[in-house]
């Protein structure tokens, strides 16, 4: 074995950093965290000993056995370990965990961090190593004992109290409140409507396309306007030409990448954290989870060379940035290109769009401002005191728009014009406008409000997000929107024209929606532990972390503090009465059966329920929430056609029953145990047709899916990851090198005895 072993967390980045070190060192990786607490002691021993200094109880990853035995031979072979994990907390705790389980000295190993990975940044890297610095690590430590703390505490109340709870986190639950808070918000609104004035003029053959300033509350004054107009006689009464500048923003922080990243390519927060990991591990840009605006001298002098040889001396604009945080402690650096010459970061389309996003607001951040011209026409009208406006915009200087911004649409470019031009009326309008309701967040919008409170930071913000998601809180929305009638008056040649059109309001199609789950938690967390989904609390406890790293707090100070109120709420708990969790309401009374319609949460959310549950001779029945219905607001008209279901479609051509129905997952038909979805399709009016196209398309796949049945339970199918081997217990990969068509039955055994077993999601044993 080599004299130096290097260890770092990927084996994508081992590969990288191997490439640059010499023939003396080795590099190899612990694949992340190697080590968690404890879910449950066999002893009985609290995994967190929160009376004796929350003392905490780690255990290896059983998927990583393997991974430590390698490194443990290493160790013993190796003159000097040099521990490279991240830069952040995060790196700086799983640096510790290796000295721990390793069995080396945290004082005295080598520790060395690098925020790109060139072969300069990792060479100077191992010129100054230091220790592990354990500020740092108790700062982490503080995190995820206190995530640990709510989670093992909260959780348990939750699933107990609230109907069909599921958990709650420490992060996730303001995010939660958050969501909910806006979509009430959205629910408040009341609509408003005025009518807006618009003209299209000409000027020698030219367009002038003009806007009165004021708007009209009724169709009536703005009928009048635009009579007003028959005949009237228009003339420019003032120019005004005033330059501005358009100055660039600055580097990618985690935050802002997630933002534009969103804004501009559609991307998730995970999926953007995914495809940033990648061109890291790969040398292509910075460390992706910081909190900086700072680039290093030389980046900045990299960018000014590259823009003066691409685009020329007048483009290069050197810039700093102040980092607005003060907190930020996650790394030194925005995120940038490691080469900012270097077009090409990816071969994967998703990647390299990334790349492309980071490399150009680099280089823009390092740019001349934009220099543009408007210009304002002020234009009168004969039989109008009211004055119509013309705007303009015009590029002087592209500047940084040349690589980045500059794609947005101009404003209307006006022709030349002079006071006193007379002009003429080629057609004139009025458009009925509402007034908007807030709008619903975006991932990236949600990061954006989340950073500006300072809940989380940068490596926790696709984690919320996601999980808020995988709780069944929140949702994606996939609706278009619904439409909506607009008054529109048209006058050409002196003829007025009404008519009535339409267009989509409410649209929610990709944006973040609380589901009626995610609104009751927030509000049984907002009655019962505020302290949990308050914001400043929230961003007091980040304030705090932070003063752990920097060794301005003590570690078990902090929890303490944290610890002592949170657990007498939790302590008072068990006075609250589930019944009153969540609002029910009675509907109404079914006319067949004079039953009452009840409107309630159930284990799986809102749902509605046709008689007494105390009727012990005739058991209620139930039936799922109708879409976009809520228990407040659901009519006995809408219940009575929910209780509709499940429908007898027809028959199969071998005289099977097919059933349409509303389940937990949406709406799906049924033909024996089969179940197929047949999204966004209604149940309610689903023809015959179209439910046995969706039946054979799912026999079809059924048939696709099974490669192999060996006749014991063991089978070889096509999964969404790519063929698989499983028993119903535990499933095995199938190398890429072996065709799943002709793996044996043996072998088949052999891939799932050496396959780990599945873990395990359960919540825990009930008392």
């Amino acid at each position: 074995m080599s004299k130096n072993l290097v260890i770092v967390e990927s084996p994508a980045k081992a590969k990288t950093i191997e490439k640059y070190l010499g023939k003396d060192f080795v590099v190899l990786s612990s694949i992340g965290h190697i080590r968690s607490i404890v879910k449950k002691t066999k002893d009985g021993t609290p995994p967190i000993d929160v009376k004796n200094g929350f003392k905490t109880i780690y255990e290896v990853d059983p998927d990583k056995k393997k991974v430590i035995t390698e490194l443990k031979k290493a160790v013993k072979t190796a003159d000097t370990v040099w521990l490279a994990t991240d830069e952040d907390r995060e790196g700086e705790a799983i640096a510790w965990h290796l000295c721990e389980v390793l069995g080396l000295d945290p004082t005295k190993t080598k520790r060395i961090v690098f925020h790109e990975i060139t072969e300069s940044a990792i060479t100077e890297a191992v010129k100054s190593p230091r220790t592990v610095d354990m500020h740092l690590v108790q700062a982490q430590q503080a995190r995820q004992i206190l995530d640990r703390i709510v989670g093992f505490e909260l959780s348990p109340v939750v699933w107990q109290k609230v109907p069909g709870g599921k958990s709650a986190g420490r992060v996730q639950s303001p995010a939660v409140r958050l969501l909910v808070e806006r979509e009430r918000e959205i629910r408040a609104f009341e609509g408003s409507f005025q009518f807006k004035i618009t003209a299209l003029l000409l000027h020698n053959g030219e367009e002038v396309k003009a806007e009165l300033p004021q708007r009209f509350d009724t169709e009536e004054e703005a009928t009048a306007f635009l009579e007003s107009l028959k005949g009237a006689e228009f003339s420019v009464s003032d120019v005004t030409k005033s330059p501005s500048t358009r100055n660039p923003g600055a580097p990618f922080t985690t935050s802002t990448l997630q933002q534009d990243a969103n804004a501009k390519l559609g991307f998730g927060s995970k999926a953007t954290m995914a495809s940033a990991q990648k061109l890291y591990q790969d040398g292509k840009i910075t460390y992706m989870r910081t909190d900086s605006v700072n680039l290093s001298k030389q980046a900045i002098a990299s960018a000014a060379t590259y823009i003066k040889t691409a685009f020329g001396d007048e483009y290069s604009h050197v810039r700093t940035f102040k980092t607005k945080n003060s907190s930020a402690q996650e790394a030194h650096e925005a995120i940038r290109p490691t080469n900012m010459a270097l077009e090409k970061g990816s071969s994967n389309e998703y990647d390299q769009k990334l790349y492309d996003l980071i490399r150009r607001r680099t280089l823009a951040s390092q740019m001349s401002p934009a220099k543009l011209e408007k210009t304002t026409v002020t234009i009168t009208i004969s039989s109008q005191k009211e004055k119509l406006e013309a705007k303009g915009e015009v590029v002087i200087f592209d500047g940084f728009m040349k690589v980045y911004g500059g794609s947005k649409k101009d404003a209307d470019l006006l022709p030349a014009l002079a006071s006193g031009d007379a002009l003429k009326l080629g057609e004139a309008g009025a458009r009925q406008v509402f007034a908007r309701p807030p709008a619903r967040y975006t991932e990236g919008s949600l990061v954006k409000k989340l950073e500006d409170l300072g809940i989380g930071r940068p490596s926790t913000y696709a984690t919320i997000i996601d999980t808020v998601q995988t709780r069944g809180y929140v949702e994606k929305g996939e609706g278009e929107g619904t439409p909506r009638d607009i008054i529109q008056l048209s006058l050409k040649d002196n003829e007025l024209v009404r008519e009535v059109v339409q267009e989509k309001t409410g649209a929610d199609r990709g944006k973040l929606v609380p589901t009626p789950s995610g609104e009751l938690i927030a509000d049984f967390l907002g009655d019962y532990f505020e302290q949990v989904v308050d914001y400043g609390f929230t961003a007091s406890v980040e304030e705090h972390f932070d003063d752990i790293a920097e060794n301005k707090l003590e570690r078990n100070k902090m929890l303490e503090d944290f610890y002592t109120p949170f657990h007498e709420l939790i302590e008072k708990s068990g006075g609250i009465d589930r019944s009153t969790v969540g609002n029910s309401r009675e509907i109404g009374t079914d006319p067949k059966t004079g039953k009452p319609i009840i409107a309630r949460f159930g284990r799986f959310g809102p749902m509605l329920q046709l008689g007494d549950t105390e009727d012990k001779e005739n058991k209620p029945q139930f039936a799922p929430m109708p879409s976009g219905t809520r228990i407040e607001t659901i009519t006995l008209e809408e219940a009575l056609h929910a209780f509709k279901l499940p429908r007898l479609v027809g028959q199969t051509k071998d005289g099977k029953d097919i059933k349409a129905n509303i389940g937990r997952f949406g709406p799906y038909i049924q033909v024996d145990k089969l179940f197929v979805s047949i999204k966004p399709e209604d149940p309610h009016d689903i023809t015959l047709e179209k439910a046995l196209e969706l039946y054979e398309a799912k026999l079809k796949s059924e048939a696709e899916k099974n490669i192999a049945d060996f006749g014991d339970g063991i089978k070889v199918l096509n999964g969404r990851f790519g063929p698989y081997i499983t028993d119903g217990k535990k499933n095995a990969k199938i190398p890429k090198d072996v065709d799943p068509k002709k793996i044996t039955h043996q072998e088949a055994k052999k891939l799932l005895d050496d396959a780990p077993a599945k873990k395990s999601f359960r919540r825990g044993s009930k008392k």
